[in-house]
This record gives C-alpha cells, sequence and structure tokens, in this order.
C-alpha cells in the first residue's frame, strides 16, 4: 500500500511540474527547474534527441525559444531533402516519416517526403508527449553557468534556470555552444585549411543558378543593394567567412477555399526588385521563373528557390549567427519581406511575363498552415549558423575518401549542397563591348557516396565541456556541413545524441567517455542505419 502511495506521489508531483513547465514562459520567472537532460532548442534534431534520452530513462526538458516544434521540418520545408539517402535514413527520423505516411494512409515511409507543415508539427508533439518530455516554450538563452568544464546550468531572459547533466546544444545557431565557450566557426574556409578542392571562393563562370541573359548592377551611379564588387572580392579558393544564403520556404496552396490572398505588404518597394525586372526586360519568358513550387498533399506546395534571383535574400544574413536577438529578429523580417515583396512583385509588376503573373497569381498563402502567424512561416531557413571545432573535424575528405568511421552513428548520402553565396559585379565581355553586369557566386552542387558521421563530430574537445552534444551545428568544415545539413541528417544525429546523453547522464560519464560501442548497438537496435546498404 505504501509503494502505491509512494507512486500516486510521483504522478502527482510530477502532472505539478509538467503544468508549470507548460505556463507561458511570462508568467513565471526566478526558478530552477532540475533534469537529467536539458535540450536547447526545438528543432527536428532537438525533438529526436529528447525522445531518444526519454525513452531510455532520462527526465528531459526541452526548451524552445519560440512557440513551435520542428525548426525547419515544420517550418515550410514540405519537401524532405532524401536524394541519394532514402534508404539511409533509419532510426526516430524513420519512425517521424512512417507516422507522417500513416497519417496519409500509406504504408510506405518513402511516400511520405512530401508533407504539409502542421502535420509534421504535429507529429513530432505525438512523440514528444509519448516520450514524456517537457517541453518549455519561449525561454530564451541568456547565460550559462560552468564549473571548470562542465556546464552546471543555462539562465533563461525569463529569469528560470536549469539544470542537468548533460546538455544537449540542437538550435541551428549554436547560441548554448557558443555561451558554453567552445570552439567554433562561421562561414567557409580556404582551399588550404583542409586540402578541400570545392572550398573556397568560387570562380564566377556561367552555370546552374547563374544569370542567362546579361542584367547591369548600376542605378543612379551606385550598385544595387547587396551587389558585392569584384575588388572587394578575395581570390578563388580563398576563405572568406561568408556562407549561403537564406531564405523562408513558403507553404502555398492553389485551392481558392483554403486561400489567404497575398496582398500588397507595407512599405512595398518595386526597386527592391529591380534586379530581377531588368532580368525580364532582357530575356523576357526565356527567363526561367524564379520559384521551385514541388508538391506536397492537399493541392499545395513548397516554394523553394532556383534561378539567380529567388526568394534567397543573397548576403542578407551574413551577421546573423553572432547577432543578439533583436538583429536577428530585423533580419527575420527582412528576409520576411523579401519573400513576401517577391510574391506580389510576380503576380502584380508590368515588367513580369503575362504567363507568369498568371501563374503567380493562381496561389495564395494557406488557411490552415501557420494560423498564429497569417500563414507566413515561423522558421527562417537557416542553412548554416556556427559550426563547431569538436573532437573531429569533417571535410570534403571525409566524403571522398575517409567515408568510413568506427565511432559512426549515422550516415549521410545527399549531395554537397551549398546555395548562392552573394551576387557579384564582374566586367565581362557578353556585350560588344566590355561591361559590368550581376553573377551570382558561391554555388555548389556536388554528388557523394554514402558517409559516416563519427561520434566525435557531435562532441566538444575534452578540454572545453565534458557535459554538452551537438547534432545540429556539428563539427564539420562548410563543404562537408553541405552534405550533413538536411533536416533527416539532423534527426538521425538527435537520436544518437539523446542517447548518448542518456548514457553520460546514467553513468556519470563525460560525452567525451561514453562507450561508442554501446551507443552503437543502442542504435542499432533502435533501427540508425550505421552501415551504407548500397
Amino acid at each position: 500500500m505504501r509503494l502505491v502511495k509512494s507512486q500516486c506521489l510521483i504522478v502527482f508531483f510530477g502532472s505539478l511540474l509538467l503544468a508549470y513547465l507548460a505556463m507561458p514562459a511570462g508568467s513565471r520567472g526566478g526558478e530552477t527547474v532540475p533534469a537529467d537532460v536539458v535540450v536547447y532548442t526545438a528543432t527536428a534534431g532537438g525533438a529526436t534527441a529528447s525522445i531518444a534520452a526519454a525513452k531510455q530513462g532520462s527526465a528531459v526538458i526541452l526548451i524552445e525559444p519560440g512557440k513551435h516544434v520542428g525548426g525547419m521540418l515544420s517550418g515550410g520545408l514540405g519537401q524532405s531533402d532524401v536524394r541519394g539517402q532514402r534508404d539511409l535514413i533509419g532510426g526516430l527520423a524513420r519512425d517521424v516519416y512512417q507516422r507522417m505516411a500513416a497519417h496519409y494512409g500509406r504504408s510506405d515511409p518513402s511516400k511520405a517526403f512530401n508533407f504539409e507543415p502542421h502535420v509534421a508539427e504535429e507529429t513530432l508533439k505525438t512523440m514528444l508527449r509519448e516520450a514524456g518530455v517537457v517541453v518549455v516554450y519561449g525561454e530564451q538563452l541568456e547565460s550559462v553557468a560552468k564549473q571548470k568544464n562542465r556546464i552546471i546550468s543555462l539562465k533563461t531572459r525569463s529569469g528560470n534556470t536549469y539544470t542537468a547533466k548533460v546538455f544537449i546544444d540542437a538550435g541551428y545557431e549554436g547560441d548554448l555552444m557558443a555561451a558554453a565557450g567552445v570552439d567554433y566557426t562561421i562561414g567557409r574556409e580556404g582551399r588550404e585549411k583542409y586540402k578541400e578542392w570545392l572550398a573556397g571562393r568560387m570562380e564566377l563562370l556561367p552555370g546552374q543558378h547563374q544569370f542567362l541573359f546579361p542584367v547591369s548592377p548600376w542605378k543612379n551611379g551606385r550598385f544595387l543593394p547587396l551587389v558585392t564588387p569584384q575588388d572587394q572580392l578575395v581570390a578563388t579558393g580563398e576563405g572568406d567567412g561568408k556562407f549561403q544564403a537564406y531564405c523562408f520556404r513558403l507553404c502555398l496552396t492553389n485551392r481558392p477555399e483554403n486561400q489567404i490572398p497575398i496582398e500588397r505588404p507595407d512599405r512595398y518597394d518595386p526597386g527592391d526588385y529591380e534586379m530581377l525586372r531588368r532580368y525580364f526586360h532582357v530575356g523576357g519568358d526565356q527567363v526561367r521563373y524564379p520559384l521551385h513550387m514541388p508538391k506536397v498533399p492537399n493541392d499545395k506546395c513548397d516554394l523553394n528557390s532556383t534561378g539567380p534571383i529567388s526568394t534567397n535574400l543573397l548576403g542578407a544574413a551574413w551577421e546573423y549567427p553572432e547577432a543578439n536577438y533583436l538583429r536577428r529578429q530585423e533580419i527575420w523580417q527582412t528576409h520576411l519581406r523579401w519573400a513576401h515583396g517577391l510574391l506580389w512583385f510576380l503576380q502584380n509588376d508590368p515588367s513580369v511575363p503575362e504567363r507568369y503573373r498568371e501563374s503567380a497569381r493562381r496561389w495564395g498563402l494557406c488557411k490552415d498552415e501557420f494560423q498564429d502567424t497569417g500563414g507566413w512561416p515561423h522558421q527562417l531557413y537557416i542553412r548554416e549558423g556556427r559550426r563547431m571545432l569538436g573532437e573531429y573535424v569533417v571535410t570534403q575528405h571525409d566524403l571522398e575518401t575517409r567515408r568510413t568511421k568506427d565511432d559512426a552513428v549515422l550516415m549521410c548520402g545527399y549531395n554537397i549542397d551549398i546555395r548562392e553565396v552573394q551576387w557579384v559585379a564582374i566586367r565581362t565581355f557578353r556585350y560588344p563591348k566590355a561591361e559590368d553586369e550581376v553573377y551570382t557566386e558561391g554555388y555548389v552542387s556536388q554528388p557523394v557516396e554514402p558517409w559516416q558521421v563519427p561520434y566525435r563530430s557531435l562532441i566538444p574537445k575534452a578540454g572545453q565541456c565534458n557535459n554538452l552534444l551537438v547534432p545540429v551545428c556539428a563539427s564539420m568544415s562548410t563543404i562537408a556541413y553541405g552534405s550533413f545539413r538536411m533536416e533527416p541528417g539532423y534527426m538521425m544525429a538527435g537520436h544518437a545524441t539523446g542517447l548518448a546523453a542518456s548514457l553520460a547522464a546514467k553513468d556519470h560519464l563525460a560525452v567525451q567517455e561514453v562507450p561508442t560501442e554501446q551507443l552503437q548497438q543502442l542504435l542499432r537496435e533502435q533501427g540508425q542505419i550505421l552501415e551504407s546498404p548500397r
């Protein structure tokens, strides 16, 4: 009888804790909340990390700075990047896709790689509830307390403090990692750094995602906004710390009864799209339509970028990784205004060929998506933020000639995919006389064979922090990260770090001391794919 009473008390007080943590962050403050594992940021990788640790018996708190779970998986990226790695997706990531397939009445998870954003979020929320993960929303990191090389607690801007045996930074930005004093880098390295032939500033050549017709970068004696003069470029192959463009992945529908029409944006300036206007003026309807619109269920699409001018806003996010919260919000709004204005421009501007305007006008925002943000996505597509410099730095060589690892915890196989970095004004000879025109720079698309991600790339150097794991801002060069940076990879890395965190917490180990053989055995038992099936 005493045992039953004790169990009831545990359930009772546990439910009180859950109810307290479910309160809005602004309605509480100054509390200290303990857990075995604390995961910061509820990206899809953060969700799978939390689920994996909780299923191993750890008490897990998942802290989300915003209001939603899933990051880009639920933030508009409804066409998962699986080309080249469909058969490498296992473990909790595969479970996510299987559940989404079941939602659409499909038994084959490979049929669920195109999905609606709200379905992705509800799927992850259900899995988090089933695992007993406590999710806290609206809590932004303020500071970290360390003792020697261990994180003791993290404090949020609401005044709450979260303590844990092990912490996981699952954010796209790497804020917890940086606050903990872990080494990291930002932007692309030069070729000499790791002897990578794809690294550094790229050649300015015609090709994919390039202008097909000459566009002048000049207006009133000055360059158009965000155009880099050629004399400000580093030499080909040198590093410059720049990285690929961000954007919003919009979910649109052509079903009239579910549409929110695209209205003229406040402070709309058609001059913002002068480069696109000139492109149409020169090329007419021979210009490739600047939007890629792969279908997702229920007459919707995942609006992606394509070509030299698209939803990608080149050069507008370079300060984002190190910016404070206020500046980051400004950068988000800049990208959102660009996407909104671009849609309005394509639907209405007379410089756009009529067949393109007609096509664009068929689409609107979705009434049943992103309902608390007016149909606009709640997540900026942060393709690359900080990247840890951990126990092992994965480089292009690890994707080509050193593809196997003794401590492998997942596999990737997506091509090295790096979108355009900047618009550049260069002198060319496509005119009768040499004149400046705009080129894009930085696009990389390089196929790879399946390669193993080592556990060492998900943990800091032992002397810097021994109770932190980093499944998203992993220890990789820009080139290697270009293949890893897809949501399936983040989810599989989250699964691995969640299990590692539970092992470290249970046995009082540094994350660098977690037995990789034991970790690999658990991963295999849970369906993670560690060896290529091909």
